[in-house]
């Protein structure tokens, strides 16, 4: 909440010891650098409210301490979800909604079982909801909605009995 301005720097990937990094609210641009990866003991991650474009790097996935990681609402960040998303095991909240997120959601999302929330509202995401989400059994809040999300809801989803929220409203279901 600064004002800061332009892209992150490669040279991020140089804090090797860095638990925290919130940067969000910000005027922040381009990519996010791939050697974010290189941060291998972040436990928060917060790049939410800036101008961040380009793809989600797969790299993402190395940051395996990760308890939080909130990308929210760049509008720019496009592509896919990456598989590799799968691979942040210690994640409890995931916030990847309003961006510009396109193909299907992956199931490897159904291997993070600490997962408490997650928001992939307000994308372009298509094909169906992947039955691995049942998967998650400690969600307490669901944003799918604001999507092309096509096909049944699957039954799977009713073993988030832990839910408080569900929004799949606004989709092709």
């Amino acid at each position: 909440n600064n004002q800061l301005s332009g892209e992150i720097p490669k040279e991020i990937g140089k804090l090797i010891n860095l638990k925290y990094l919130y940067l969000s609210h910000n005027k922040l641009s381009g990519e996010i650098p791939k050697e974010i990866g290189k941060l291998i003991n972040l436990k928060n991650l917060y790049l939410y409210n800036n101008k961040l474009s380009g793809e989600i790097p797969k790299e993402i996935g190395k940051l395996i301490n990760l308890d939080w990681l909130s990308l929210n609402n760049n509008k720019l960040l496009t592509g896919e979800i990456p598989k590799e998303i799968g691979n942040l095991n210690n994640l409890e909240e995931l916030y990847l909604g309003k961006n510009q997120l396109t193909g299907k959601i992956p199931k490897e999302i159904g291997k993070l079982n600490n997962l408490t929330e997650l928001n992939l509202e307000n994308n372009k995401l298509t094909g169906e909801i992947p039955k691995e989400i049942g998967k998650l059994t400690n969600l307490v809040d669901l944003f799918l909605n604001k999507n092309k999300l096509s096909g049944e809801i699957p039954r799977e989803i009713g073993k988030l009995v832990n839910s408080y929220f569900l929004l799949l409203n606004k989709n092709q279901l």
